[in-house]
Protein backbone atom coordinates (compact mmCIF):
# COMPACT_ATOMS: atom_id res chain seq x y z
CA UNK A 1 0.00 0.00 0.00
CA UNK A 2 1.30 3.46 -0.89
CA UNK A 3 1.94 5.72 2.07
CA UNK A 4 3.79 9.04 2.16
CA UNK A 5 6.87 7.17 3.43
CA UNK A 6 6.86 4.60 0.62
CA UNK A 7 6.17 7.29 -1.98
CA UNK A 8 9.31 9.15 -0.85
CA UNK A 9 11.30 5.93 -0.73
CA UNK A 10 10.42 4.92 -4.30
CA UNK A 11 10.29 8.41 -5.80
CA UNK A 12 12.09 8.81 -9.11
CA UNK A 13 11.68 12.59 -9.30
CA UNK A 14 15.38 13.50 -9.21
CA UNK A 15 16.31 11.21 -12.11
CA UNK A 16 16.80 12.19 -15.74
CA UNK A 17 14.48 9.40 -16.93
CA UNK A 18 12.19 7.19 -14.87
CA UNK A 19 14.13 4.16 -16.06
CA UNK A 20 17.47 5.43 -14.68
CA UNK A 21 19.05 3.58 -11.77
CA UNK A 22 18.88 5.15 -8.33
CA UNK A 23 21.93 5.03 -6.07
CA UNK A 24 20.33 2.29 -3.96
CA UNK A 25 19.54 0.16 -7.04
CA UNK A 26 23.04 0.67 -8.34
CA UNK A 27 24.54 -0.41 -5.01
CA UNK A 28 22.58 -3.69 -5.17
CA UNK A 29 23.85 -4.77 -8.57
CA UNK A 30 27.30 -3.14 -8.63
CA UNK A 31 29.11 -6.20 -7.19
CA UNK A 32 27.72 -8.33 -10.05
CA UNK A 33 28.97 -6.10 -12.87
CA UNK A 34 32.27 -6.96 -14.55
CA UNK A 35 35.35 -4.96 -13.60
CA UNK A 36 37.16 -2.98 -16.31
CA UNK A 37 40.11 -4.77 -17.88
CA UNK A 38 43.50 -3.83 -16.50
CA UNK A 39 44.89 -3.31 -19.99
CA UNK A 40 43.49 -1.73 -23.08
CA UNK A 41 41.49 1.40 -23.71
CA UNK A 42 39.62 2.80 -20.70
CA UNK A 43 35.85 2.73 -20.83
CA UNK A 44 34.28 5.89 -22.18
CA UNK A 45 30.89 5.19 -20.57
CA UNK A 46 30.25 4.02 -17.04
CA UNK A 47 28.38 0.79 -16.47
CA UNK A 48 25.65 2.84 -14.79
CA UNK A 49 25.04 4.85 -17.97
CA UNK A 50 25.09 1.69 -20.08
CA UNK A 51 22.49 0.09 -17.79
CA UNK A 52 20.42 3.28 -17.97
CA UNK A 53 20.48 2.95 -21.77
CA UNK A 54 19.50 -0.73 -21.62
CA UNK A 55 16.63 -0.07 -19.20
CA UNK A 56 15.41 2.90 -21.28
CA UNK A 57 15.16 0.74 -24.40
CA UNK A 58 13.63 -2.30 -22.69
CA UNK A 59 11.13 -0.48 -20.48
CA UNK A 60 10.08 1.92 -23.23
CA UNK A 61 9.75 -0.86 -25.79
CA UNK A 62 11.62 1.22 -28.35
CA UNK A 63 14.04 0.09 -31.03
CA UNK A 64 17.72 -0.21 -30.12
CA UNK A 65 18.54 2.51 -32.66
CA UNK A 66 16.27 5.15 -31.03
CA UNK A 67 17.65 6.06 -27.57
CA UNK A 68 18.10 9.76 -26.77
CA UNK A 69 21.45 11.37 -27.51
CA UNK A 70 22.31 11.92 -23.83
CA UNK A 71 22.57 8.15 -23.31
CA UNK A 72 25.53 6.10 -24.61
CA UNK A 73 25.53 5.31 -28.36
CA UNK A 74 23.17 2.58 -29.54
CA UNK A 75 26.03 0.30 -30.62
CA UNK A 76 27.66 0.53 -27.18
CA UNK A 77 24.41 -0.14 -25.33
CA UNK A 78 23.46 -3.08 -27.54
CA UNK A 79 26.97 -4.61 -27.43
CA UNK A 80 27.04 -4.58 -23.63
CA UNK A 81 23.46 -5.87 -23.43
CA UNK A 82 24.32 -8.79 -25.73
CA UNK A 83 27.51 -9.58 -23.85
CA UNK A 84 25.81 -9.50 -20.45
CA UNK A 85 22.78 -11.46 -21.73
CA UNK A 86 25.02 -14.22 -23.10
CA UNK A 87 26.98 -14.31 -19.82
CA UNK A 88 23.74 -14.77 -17.83
CA UNK A 89 24.17 -11.53 -15.87
CA UNK A 90 20.49 -10.58 -16.00
CA UNK A 91 19.42 -14.04 -14.80
CA UNK A 92 21.87 -13.74 -11.90
CA UNK A 93 20.57 -10.28 -10.98
CA UNK A 94 16.97 -11.52 -11.11
CA UNK A 95 17.79 -14.56 -8.97
CA UNK A 96 19.51 -12.50 -6.27
CA UNK A 97 16.76 -9.87 -6.23
CA UNK A 98 14.05 -12.53 -5.91
CA UNK A 99 15.91 -14.16 -3.02
CA UNK A 100 16.41 -10.79 -1.28
CA UNK A 101 12.75 -9.84 -1.71
CA UNK A 102 11.55 -13.20 -0.38
CA UNK A 103 13.75 -12.79 2.70
CA UNK A 104 12.52 -9.21 3.13
CA UNK A 105 8.92 -10.41 3.53
CA UNK A 106 9.91 -13.23 5.92
CA UNK A 107 9.97 -16.18 3.52
CA UNK A 108 12.73 -18.67 2.76
CA UNK A 109 15.12 -17.44 0.07
CA UNK A 110 14.39 -20.38 -2.24
CA UNK A 111 10.75 -21.13 -3.02
CA UNK A 112 9.39 -24.61 -2.35
CA UNK A 113 6.51 -24.21 -4.80
CA UNK A 114 6.11 -22.44 -8.11
CA UNK A 115 3.47 -21.82 -10.75
CA UNK A 116 4.09 -22.53 -14.43
CA UNK A 117 2.10 -20.74 -17.12
CA UNK A 118 2.43 -20.61 -20.89
CA UNK A 119 1.05 -18.48 -23.67
CA UNK A 120 1.05 -19.05 -27.42
CA UNK A 121 1.29 -15.96 -29.59
CA UNK A 122 0.61 -15.86 -33.32
CA UNK A 123 3.54 -14.64 -35.43
CA UNK A 124 4.46 -14.43 -39.08
CA UNK A 125 7.49 -16.09 -40.60
CA UNK A 126 9.18 -12.72 -41.00
CA UNK A 127 9.05 -12.33 -37.20
CA UNK A 128 11.70 -14.99 -36.68
CA UNK A 129 11.46 -18.67 -35.80
CA UNK A 130 8.06 -20.05 -35.01
CA UNK A 131 6.55 -23.34 -34.06
CA UNK A 132 3.13 -24.91 -33.71
CA UNK A 133 1.17 -25.37 -30.50
CA UNK A 134 -1.05 -28.37 -31.30
CA UNK A 135 -3.09 -27.99 -28.12
CA UNK A 136 -4.20 -24.47 -29.03
CA UNK A 137 -3.81 -24.86 -32.80
CA UNK A 138 -1.66 -21.74 -33.05
CA UNK A 139 1.34 -21.13 -35.31
CA UNK A 140 3.78 -18.83 -33.60
CA UNK A 141 5.87 -18.55 -30.48
CA UNK A 142 5.28 -20.00 -27.07
CA UNK A 143 6.21 -18.15 -23.88
CA UNK A 144 6.56 -19.94 -20.59
CA UNK A 145 7.02 -18.34 -17.21
CA UNK A 146 7.74 -19.82 -13.80
CA UNK A 147 6.82 -17.67 -10.78
CA UNK A 148 6.78 -18.30 -7.06
CA UNK A 149 3.48 -18.30 -5.18
CA UNK A 150 3.72 -14.52 -4.63
CA UNK A 151 4.21 -13.82 -8.34
CA UNK A 152 7.95 -13.12 -8.44
CA UNK A 153 9.42 -14.15 -11.78
CA UNK A 154 11.80 -17.07 -11.47
CA UNK A 155 12.32 -18.13 -15.10
CA UNK A 156 11.07 -16.73 -18.40
CA UNK A 157 11.48 -18.97 -21.42
CA UNK A 158 10.78 -17.91 -25.00
CA UNK A 159 10.50 -20.61 -27.65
Amino acid sequence: MWTPTTRRQYSRDGLRYETDLTNAERALIEPLLPEPHARGRPRRWSTREILNGIFYVLRGGIAWRLPPSDLPPKSTVFRWFSQWWDAGLFETINHLLVMADRERVGREASPTAAVLDSQSVKTTESGGPRGYDAGKKVKGRKRQVLVDTDGRGLILELQ
